[in-house]
């Protein structure tokens, strides 16, 4: 019986082991970028931002082509006493009712080497006049109508916005880049995080076993009068200390989960386990290459351009809005009048207009000259930020690919220390069971152990953020020799 019973459980506790690792998954270090990448918050923020850019700059673009419009007035009834200027002079009072239609169509579009505008348009009037006994009406026609709009020496908007727009585009694209490798580094920290957690819990569990063992061990050698009491209280305070720790640690391994759970929006029932990222090779990075990528891909050297060619724009602004103006309108059209609608556009007349209208500045104080003045300084003190903001970007990449190129020879280190601590760990132990080194040389084996141990998680990890670091300022895959692209037509239209 007794063997039936120990054979049902060994099958139940095997089933539920089963079942628990099934629940179990696996994550590698790139696995959880990738998730990040497609279902974190910020990599939806950034993906909506860059959709944002796009059209802002489809705008711009659809802003420049010919608008077609139509404008018209269905009807407007009238009626009302006007004054009336009779023959010999006398006002009078009569009574006046009419409706009025009108409709127009028009076609527009800007010039923007010139900043003007040329237009085409096509219109019909009509009026309907209510006397006592009777009704009229008449029509007017405007068949075409060419004009031409031109500012002579105003400020052009348009100039300025086919330099700067591309500009800003470009600049949204990487810097949508960028936030995506800003994305990375936030996961490779919520994987350390939960990573080292991890770790520390396995330590503590194993702390726990082995002064559960030392401790029993201790007991018999105490009871055997083979060791004092002092080194008996003392292994039993590491176990309860080891006890102690287990239980911050598993709590410790919950935050951290259910953290990296939160950023990468993934189910709360799913235990997950990180496989540590141990970089399958090493390669130093040149400075030069760095630069020459940071300079070609950031969006930080695309935003100083943007700034020095606004800066011109408002200096070229503050010359042409308070200096002389002139504005050139001319229109060619023909206009014909019938109370038929056929004969309205029978042998129409031509029309023409031209007007030519100028704004000269007599005396304003200085006013002029002062926005001037103005607006070339705040151009002199972005040139001179955009200078300094260049030679800190460089300085930047070189202490970064500096460190990068350190922090390899580091995890190195770290991870020969952390054999050599687990070696020194192991070797102390024994000969602590044989009685050859004392409780305080035990402890002290075991605290640089656990040092170790965490200490080549965090080099592990200072490395991670360094090459992501790297990554971000160039944008610039150095494990794959190329720059880092994406599909944005499919992210924007997705």
């Amino acid at each position: 019986m007794k063997t039936k019973i120990f054979i049902l459980l060994f099958i139940f506790s095997l089933n539920f082991s089963i079942d628990s690792r099934a629940q179990q998954r696996e994550l590698t270090l790139e696995e959880v970028i990738n998730i990040a990448k497609t279902q974190s918050p910020d990599a939806l923020i950034a993906k909506h931002q860059l959709r944002a850019s796009y059209w802002e700059f489809k705008t711009y673009r659809r802003s420049l082509l010919p608008s077609l419009s139509f404008d018209g007035t269905i009807p407007s009834l009238n009626r009302a006493f006007k004054t009336y200027t009779t023959s010999s002079g006398a006002e009078e009072y009569i009574n006046q009712s009419y409706t009025s239609y009108s409709g127009n169509l028009r076609l527009n579009k800007v010039i923007g080497l010139t900043g003007g505008n040329i237009f085409l348009s096509s219109g019909l009037q009509r009026i309907d006049n209510f006397y006592d006994s009777t009704t009229t009406n008449n029509y007017l026609s405007t068949p075409i109508n060419l004009g031409f709009r031109q500012p002579l020496f105003n400020y052009n908007p348009y100039k300025w916005n086919k330099q700067i727009e591309p500009l800003k585009y470009k600049s949204a694209k990487q810097n949508y880049l960028e936030t995506v490798e800003d994305v990375s580094l936030t996961a490779v920290n919520y994987f350390f995080n939960l990573l080292s957690a991890q770790i520390e819990q396995r330590v503590a569990q194993v702390n726990v076993s082995n002064y559960d063992t030392l401790y029993k061990i201790a007991q018999g050698r105490y009871v055997s009068g083979k060791i004092a009491e002092n080194d008996l209280l003392q292994l039993e305070l590491n176990f309860l200390n080891a006890q102690s720790a287990l239980e911050n640690s598993n709590l410790a391994l919950e935050n951290a989960t259910f953290r990296l759970k939160s950023f990468l929006r993934l189910k709360n029932e799913e235990n997950i386990h990180l496989i540590i990222p141990q970089p399958d090779k090493f390669s130093k990075v040149a400075y030069e290459l760095a630069l020459q990528q940071a300079m070609e891909n950031s969006s930080s050297i695309i935003d100083f351009e943007r700034r020095l060619l606004e800066s011109r724009a408002n200096v070229n602004r503050a010359k042409s809005e308070n200096g002389f103006n002139a504005n050139l309108y001319a229109v060619f059209g023909l206009m014909g009048s019938a109370i038929n609608l056929g004969d309205s556009y029978v042998k129409p007349n031509d029309q023409q207009q031209l007007s030519v209208s100028l704004e000269v500045p007599i005396l304003d104080w200085g006013m002029r000259k002062g926005q001037v003045k103005m607006a070339e300084s705040n151009a002199d003190l972005v040139e001179t930020s955009v200078e300094q903001e260049r030679l800190d970007f460089s300085q930047n990449i070189f202490l970064q690919v500096s460190e990068y190129n350190m922090q390899q020879n580091q995890l190195v280190i770290a991870a020969k220390s952390d054999t050599v601590a687990a070696k020194s760990y192991k070797a102390s132990k024994n000969r602590y069971l044989i009685g050859k080194i004392s409780v305080t040389d035990l402890n002290i084996a075991q605290t640089e152990k656990d040092k170790a141990t965490i200490a080549h998680i965090r080099a592990l990890q200072t490395f991670w953020r360094n090459y992501f670091e790297l990554r971000k300022m160039t944008l610039y895959d150095f494990y794959n020799q190329a720059p880092l692209e994406v599909d944005f037509d499919q992210i924007i239209l997705d």
